[in-house]
Protein backbone atom coordinates (compact mmCIF):
# COMPACT_ATOMS: atom_id res chain seq x y z
CA UNK A 1 0.00 0.00 0.00
CA UNK A 2 2.85 2.43 0.74
CA UNK A 3 4.26 1.89 -2.76
CA UNK A 4 0.87 2.67 -4.30
CA UNK A 5 0.56 5.84 -2.24
CA UNK A 6 4.06 6.86 -3.29
CA UNK A 7 3.17 6.33 -6.95
CA UNK A 8 0.04 8.44 -6.54
CA UNK A 9 2.06 11.15 -4.80
CA UNK A 10 4.52 11.19 -7.72
CA UNK A 11 1.65 11.80 -10.13
CA UNK A 12 0.35 14.67 -8.01
CA UNK A 13 3.90 16.06 -7.76
CA UNK A 14 4.13 15.97 -11.55
CA UNK A 15 1.03 18.17 -11.68
CA UNK A 16 2.43 20.54 -9.06
CA UNK A 17 3.68 23.30 -11.34
CA UNK A 18 1.65 25.96 -13.23
CA UNK A 19 3.37 25.23 -16.55
CA UNK A 20 2.66 21.52 -16.27
CA UNK A 21 -0.96 22.23 -15.31
CA UNK A 22 -1.34 24.41 -18.39
CA UNK A 23 0.25 21.74 -20.61
CA UNK A 24 -2.29 19.20 -19.38
CA UNK A 25 -5.14 21.64 -20.02
CA UNK A 26 -3.89 22.24 -23.56
CA UNK A 27 -3.37 18.59 -24.49
CA UNK A 28 -6.73 17.66 -22.96
CA UNK A 29 -8.22 19.43 -25.99
CA UNK A 30 -6.14 17.31 -28.37
CA UNK A 31 -2.61 16.48 -29.36
CA UNK A 32 -0.20 19.42 -29.49
CA UNK A 33 3.33 19.79 -30.82
CA UNK A 34 6.09 21.08 -28.59
CA UNK A 35 6.17 24.21 -30.77
CA UNK A 36 2.45 24.80 -30.15
CA UNK A 37 2.90 24.31 -26.41
CA UNK A 38 5.86 26.68 -26.26
CA UNK A 39 3.88 29.30 -28.20
CA UNK A 40 0.76 28.95 -26.07
CA UNK A 41 2.57 29.02 -22.75
CA UNK A 42 5.51 31.26 -23.55
CA UNK A 43 8.10 29.07 -21.83
CA UNK A 44 11.60 28.56 -23.14
CA UNK A 45 11.90 25.36 -25.22
CA UNK A 46 14.46 23.83 -22.83
CA UNK A 47 12.24 24.60 -19.84
CA UNK A 48 9.22 23.15 -21.66
CA UNK A 49 11.20 20.02 -22.44
CA UNK A 50 11.90 19.46 -18.73
CA UNK A 51 8.24 19.91 -17.81
CA UNK A 52 7.10 17.55 -20.56
CA UNK A 53 9.62 14.99 -19.37
CA UNK A 54 8.20 15.12 -15.83
CA UNK A 55 4.65 14.63 -17.13
CA UNK A 56 5.74 11.80 -19.39
CA UNK A 57 7.65 9.97 -16.62
CA UNK A 58 4.54 10.20 -14.45
CA UNK A 59 2.46 8.64 -17.24
CA UNK A 60 0.19 11.66 -17.56
CA UNK A 61 1.14 12.44 -21.16
CA UNK A 62 2.69 10.41 -23.97
CA UNK A 63 4.44 11.53 -27.10
CA UNK A 64 5.03 10.55 -30.69
CA UNK A 65 7.57 11.76 -33.21
CA UNK A 66 6.69 12.81 -36.72
CA UNK A 67 9.73 13.94 -38.64
CA UNK A 68 11.40 16.65 -36.59
CA UNK A 69 8.28 17.36 -34.54
CA UNK A 70 7.23 15.76 -31.26
CA UNK A 71 3.54 15.70 -30.37
CA UNK A 72 2.09 15.22 -26.89
CA UNK A 73 -1.30 13.90 -25.89
CA UNK A 74 -3.07 13.29 -22.61
CA UNK A 75 -2.59 9.68 -21.58
CA UNK A 76 -4.97 9.83 -18.58
CA UNK A 77 -8.33 11.36 -19.54
CA UNK A 78 -9.41 11.20 -15.90
CA UNK A 79 -6.92 14.02 -15.18
CA UNK A 80 -9.06 16.35 -17.32
CA UNK A 81 -12.10 15.41 -15.21
CA UNK A 82 -10.11 16.12 -12.05
CA UNK A 83 -9.11 19.53 -13.46
CA UNK A 84 -12.78 20.34 -14.08
CA UNK A 85 -13.53 19.53 -10.45
CA UNK A 86 -10.63 21.69 -9.22
CA UNK A 87 -11.61 24.58 -11.52
CA UNK A 88 -15.15 24.48 -10.14
CA UNK A 89 -13.78 24.58 -6.59
CA UNK A 90 -11.56 27.58 -7.46
CA UNK A 91 -14.54 29.40 -8.99
CA UNK A 92 -16.59 28.80 -5.83
CA UNK A 93 -13.78 30.10 -3.67
CA UNK A 94 -13.40 33.22 -5.82
CA UNK A 95 -17.14 33.85 -5.78
CA UNK A 96 -17.05 33.65 -1.98
CA UNK A 97 -14.20 36.18 -1.97
CA UNK A 98 -16.21 38.53 -4.18
CA UNK A 99 -19.10 38.40 -1.73
CA UNK A 100 -16.74 39.24 1.14
CA UNK A 101 -15.24 42.14 -0.83
CA UNK A 102 -18.72 43.52 -1.53
CA UNK A 103 -19.50 43.43 2.18
CA UNK A 104 -16.37 45.48 2.87
CA UNK A 105 -17.34 48.18 0.35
Amino acid sequence: MDDICRMKAEMFKALGHPIRLRVVELVADGEKSVTELVGAIGAEPSNMSRHLSVLKRAGIVSDRKEGLNVYYRLELPCVANFFTCVTDAVKEKLEGSERLLEQLR
